[in-house]
């Protein structure tokens, strides 16, 4: 007797025929009753779908390899997959195999009366200061309408170019390439990054001095601990500024001391009242009023900086300009004192969760390491197909294409708060997928946006950008919404706005 026959045998109880069974679903036949075979594999599969483990959609395993994994005849299995055909629960789909085509119906569960109502219903979403998870809650919350800053048009995403990248990839990927890469990133996509860079925003960046990291969010988290090493406990933020970047910075235990924005940019004498070391800026298309930073605030920021000052620069949404020309990155005039970050979240699909890091030399090693630490580096398909569509020149293309289109979306939001909302400021309108109107009657801004949710259109408050007192207002974005969803929403809005007033 072989080594492999008298281990299955000893294994076994005396008397007992050695146990077989199938990973699938852990089936052991030796449970099921003798004659009965056929009723407990329906049985069990009958469970599986009902509490979920079979979802539908799930393919069960080909009868013939089932049966084999079982150790029973293929006629058990054939007529375990009949009976549940037989109830309508899978259907047999040739070449598709058998699949799980519906699920028994559960009541939904009772809420207790106790229950609060939902956010959206109640108001509850902007009651209180904005929690850490107050954009989940508001991705969360149904509307009719979605004005929520930030969200590219994602039903352009590029597809067919991203699938066309994606063949051309797997088509020359070695098996090398498979394992752990670099926690800096692929080289391939740090030259395309590289090279982007100096062609669009004027940076000129070794793939060296790439980091490339999970979205503008990562890279504040890695930046924590290497500032903390450098002596710099808090980081200025422009006010308005996005409430996501400051909550990010205060996770960290990072303070974060509101600096106040004119029509210029920044204030850099408000910056050194603060006495902080570090400050975070978005000047291409400052977040949420929409200025760009003028050549003499620049000017005073580079010596602020040279003083020995650090610029965290988000450059988050600077290709979507559309009214005036391009302004170069601050990082190209100083790449010693600014850390420059951007990422595709705003040009392709936030749920790609790719981005770059450009930092001054001497935070290069400190934040690949944090980003070793952290995950080992980014996936690296994704990372190669990306590259694939800058090199190609598909990136471009698409960037074309979305100009265009998020220009005929500002049009329609312009003119339907003229029409309907005749008060209002309208706050960087020439570049970005927001805009930020300012109003009147003082009607709070957190209350306008409750009750326009109620009403099925979704907005933020300006008030959870700012840290110092300022004017109500609304921020609205209009890249993944319809002209005619705008105009239907910005007139919502007017309605409820005349109402409070």
């Amino acid at each position: 007797m072989g080594a492999t026959a008298a281990a299955a045998t000893s294994a076994a109880p005396d008397g007992a025929s050695p146990a077989y069974g199938s990973d699938f679903l852990q089936l052991d036949a030796g449970t099921a009753p003798v004659g009965g075979k056929a009723d407990w594999l329906a049985g069990r599969l009958r469970q599986a779908i009902a509490d979920g483990r079979l979802a539908v959609g799930s393919r069960l395993p080909p009868t013939r390899v089932l049966a084999a994994e079982l150790r029973v005849s293929r006629g058990v299995v054939t007529e375990a997959y009949r009976r549940l055909t037989e109830d309508g629960q899978v259907e047999g789909r040739r070449r598709g195999g058998t699949v799980v085509v519906a699920a028994p119906q559960e009541p939904p569960p009772v809420r207790p009366a106790t229950a609060p109502a939902p956010a959206a219903a109640s108001g509850a979403l902007f009651a209180d200061a904005p929690g850490a998870d107050v954009f989940d809650a508001l991705r969360a919350a149904p509307a009719r309408i979605d004005f929520t800053p930030g969200r590219p048009d994602l039903a352009a995403f590029p597809r067919t170019a991203w699938l066309r990248a994606e063949r051309a990839v797997l088509a020359e990927l070695s098996a090398d390439q498979l394992g752990y890469g670099d926690p800096r990133g692929d080289l391939r996509l740090r030259r395309a990054v590289a090279d982007w860079l100096a062609r669009g925003r004027g940076i000129r960046a070794e793939p060296d001095e790439v980091l490339i990291v999970a979205g503008t969010a990562q890279a504040l988290t890695l930046l924590h601990p290497v500032l903390r090493a450098d002596g710099i406990d808090s980081v200025a933020v422009e006010d308005p500024g996005a409430l996501g970047a400051r909550q990010h910075l205060s996770n960290g235990g990072l303070a974060t001391p509101a600096v106040p924005v004119d029509d210029d940019g920044v204030r850099v004498d408000a910056l050194r009242a603060t006495g902080a070391r570090a400050v975070l800026l978005t000047p291409a298309h400052q977040f949420p009023m929409g200025v760009v930073t003028s050549g003499e605030r620049r000017r005073e920021l580079l010596r602020w900086a040279e003083d020995g000052g650090l610029i965290i620069e988000d450059d988050y949404d600077a290709e979507h300009r559309y009214d005036r020309p391009p302004v170069p990155a601050l990082r190209s005039l100083l790449a010693d004192r600014v850390c420059y970050s951007g990422s595709v979240s705003k040009l392709l699909a936030p749920a790609l969760r790719i981005g770059w890091v450009v930092p001054p030399p001497r935070y290069r090693d400190a934040l690949t390491d944090a980003k070793r630490f952290v995950d080992l580096g980014n996936p690296v398909l994704p990372q190669l197909v990306l590259a694939q569509l800058m090199e190609s020149g598909d990136l471009e293309r698409h960037l074309r294409l979305l100009r265009g289109r998020h220009r005929r979306r500002r049009d329609a939001m312009i003119d339907a708060i003229a029409a309907h909302l005749p008060g209002a400021t309208v706050h960087g309108a020439a570049a970005g997928l927001h805009l930020t109107l300012t109003y009147t009657p003082e009607v709070p801004d957190t209350v306008l946006a409750a009750v326009a949710l109620a009403r099925g259109v979704k907005c933020q408050p300006l008030s959870w950008h700012t840290q110092l007192p300022g004017r109500p207002g609304l921020v609205l974005g209009y890249a993944a919404t319809s002209p005619g969803a705008i105009t239907e929403g910005v007139a919502t809005l007017g309605e409820v706005l005349r109402e409070l007033g």
